[in-house]
């Protein structure tokens, strides 16, 4: 299977858990490969349209969900691109979060808990 290109969106709050995240699909043992997309340094003034074609260049969207995801205004308008665009999405609960904390921007969006299956499945899916 070739590499998916996937944009993961998150909080700043939780850039450690986003660099595990992506860190994991390295590992040799881990049945899926990625190449992430996401906003790795903040950007200029025109940050909004650079991230809309890293966006739209993506096979899927993962946007981390945390605790930190309601209040994320990056987050939640990357999140609001990515369903503008098309781009087929998946929410991944993160640090204990819950439904609870599932901002409305992702409503409709599939959102799972963090396994090795659960990303594979939505990895293989696109």
């Amino acid at each position: 299977m070739a590499n998916k290109r996937v944009f993961v969106a998150f909080a700043i709050e939780d850039e450690t858990t986003k660099i595990l995240f992506t860190g994991q699909a390295k590992n040799k043992n881990v049945p899926y490969d990625f190449v992430d997309m996401s906003v790795k340094e903040p950007w200029d003034e025109k940050w909004k349209t650079n991230c809309r074609t890293k966006i739209k260049g993506c096979d899927g969207f993962i946007a981390l969900v945390s605790k930190n995801t309601k209040k994320a205004s990056g987050q939640l308008w990357e999140i609001d691109c990515a369903k503008e665009e098309k781009i087929k999405m998946r929410g991944i609960y993160i640090k204990e979060a819950t439904s609870a904390d599932k901002p409305v921007n992702l409503y409709g969006v599939v959102c799972k808990e963090w396994t090795w299956d659960n990303v594979k499945e939505f990895i293989e899916s696109l």
